[in-house]
């Protein structure tokens, strides 16, 4: 097979050609500002409000909860630092968990330098919150809690619902970042009590450099960037037009696709799961069984190098991640890994297959079939496997 596999979608996905086609007209033709007043202004504006309306309809939220920017880092950033600043008369203590994108688990360490108290809370080995350990964890300073809705590495889904609940019942706010999670599972910010949503555009086949926080009317959350009078005067800078369009064209075609879209990943990951598990010894499947993402495969291989089997993967035009996160230049495995209980050496030989919309059986078969090559061929070199052979045969 000659072309390029692409199962790294969890990191961004391919913008579809229909979400280009919505876009470019914002680029040279409907150009202009949406504060502006003219005409080709407000064509700009419509555009927007638009877009606005078709994602707050997905969430089951109104049009003026629905905030731009330019992606979910900032959104998570938003959230966290505006929460902390507005409520801190109140108290100063936040919970998350362990397992979180580094977008809020930064934020929270530059937030503790600032006098906020964070709780990391612990995951089970399936990598899902505790909700014991949550309650436990609440104390009278507790302002706010942020879990992530479905994680990025190891696809496990979080009981959001339970902790919406939950953080209602004690009048404290409730962050998920979603980013992972819309457009792939049904999310109503009503139901699931939630206060805050991150989300970005570019994982759901939309452009890269535009994502959107939703905040519930009666949030007191201020401005992170500041200047003009833009996003209602919470969010300064002039809007990008043209991605905020393919956002909304993204998401419309994400809701409208999204039963039979997943239905048919959730069919293809249970498969490539199942040939892994069989057909390669002294491997595990990280993340909840079933409570995952339908398009998540995360898998570790014992007595294997994670970047090796990466680059070797690439060789063979297979786009893949490695759970170890010596990809960008750190020598430690990744954070939530080691948060399910996996030791380094288990950890440092994970491998993320995120599938997408046009993935086929097909490609799957002709992965594992590379993987089961590669791994082979990396533990022939591995003196730790041949001494563990050496004792399993003894």
């Amino acid at each position: 097979m000659s072309k390029r596999i692409y199962l790294d979608n969890a990191a961004t996905t391919k913008t579809s050609p229909e979400v280009v086609e919505a876009m470019l007209p914002y680029f040279t033709e409907h150009y202009g500002n949406p504060s502006s007043i003219y005409e080709l202004a407000g064509e700009s504006k419509e555009a927007v409000s638009k877009a606005r309306e078709e994602i707050a309809r997905i969430l089951q939220a109104k049009s003026n909860e629905i905030y731009f920017t330019a992606g979910g880092s900032e959104a998570d950033n938003w959230a966290l630092k505006a929460a902390f600043e507005a409520y801190k008369e109140k108290g100063n203590h936040i919970i998350t968990t362990k397992i979180e994108h580094h977008a809020i688990l930064h934020t929270c360490e530059y937030l503790e330098k600032r006098g906020a108290k964070i709780t990391y809370l612990d995951v089970d080995e399936n990598g899902v919150l505790r909700l014991e350990d949550l309650e436990k964890a609440l104390t009278p300073e507790t302002i706010l809690i942020s879990v992530m809705f479905a994680n990025n590495e190891i696809g496990s889904i979080q009981p959001i619902k339970e902790i919406g609940m939950l953080a209602k019942e004690h009048g404290i706010l409730f962050h998920t970042d979603a980013v992972q999670a819309f457009g792939q599972l049904p999310i109503s910010v009503d139901e699931l009590q939630i206060d805050m949503l991150s989300s970005s555009a570019h994982k759901i086949n939309g452009p890269k450099g535009v994502g959107f926080l939703y905040i519930r009317k009666g949030v007191k959350i201020r401005s992170l960037i500041h200047g003009g009078a833009q996003e209602r005067k919470r969010r300064a800078g002039t809007e990008n037009v043209p991605g905020i369009v393919g956002y909304g064209c993204a998401a419309r075609r994400a809701a409208e696709t999204m039963e039979e879209r997943t239905k048919k990943e959730a069919e293809l990951r249970d498969y490539l799961i199942g040939r892994l598990s069989k057909e390669i010894p002294y491997c595990r499947l990280n993340g909840h069984p079933t409570m995952r993402l339908p398009n998540n495969v995360n898998m570790s291989f014992r007595f294997v190098e994670g970047e090796s089997l990466l680059i070797m993967l690439d060789g063979y035009g297979i786009c893949a991640s490695s759970g170890s996160a010596c990809t960008s230049g750190s020598l430690d495995p990744s954070h939530v890994l080691l948060a399910i209980g996996l030791p380094h050496e288990i950890a440092h030989g994970s491998l993320r297959l995120t599938l997408g919309e046009e993935t086929t059986r097909e490609e799957l078969d002709y992965v594992v079939e590379k993987i089961k090559e590669i791994v082979q061929r990396l533990r022939d070199m591995s003196p730790l496997y041949e001494d563990f052979i050496k004792k399993e045969k003894a």
